[in-house]
């Protein structure tokens, strides 16, 4: 029997402590297998607009396929740019999108 050393367990990717899928690494980055699970993720990354889809990461880690053109605190991820190299809990729910980007434009909304 051979035994395969580079065999990885496949993260489940969580949203607020709730698991929602399990990353098979059939998907490129982690946005789109969130999209592909109808998760709103803010995002302008394929127009031009890198950051949008920043994320706060609860727990976990990610590994990034290319590197981010933005600075990120230590809990943030790009999700267009990444994969789960851990089990992933994400600041994200499944109703409206949630991530950083978000949310400070809807404060400018509301003191406009």
């Amino acid at each position: 029997m051979i035994y395969n050393r580079n065999f990885k367990k496949a993260p489940i990717v969580s949203l607020n402590g709730e698991p929602v899928l399990l990353f098979n690494q059939q998907q490129h980055t982690l946005l789109e297998v969130l999209e592909i699970k109808n998760v709103n993720v803010f995002s302008e990354c394929r127009r031009g607009f890198c950051g949008s889809c920043k994320t706060k990461i609860n727990s976990g880690k990610v590994t990034y396929i290319t590197e981010p053109l933005v600075e990120l605190e230590a809990d943030e991820c790009l999700p267009c740019c990444c994969v789960p190299d851990t089990n992933i809990d994400l600041d994200l729910t499944t109703d409206e999108p949630t991530n950083i980007f978000v949310k400070k434009l809807k404060n400018l909304e509301l003191t406009d």
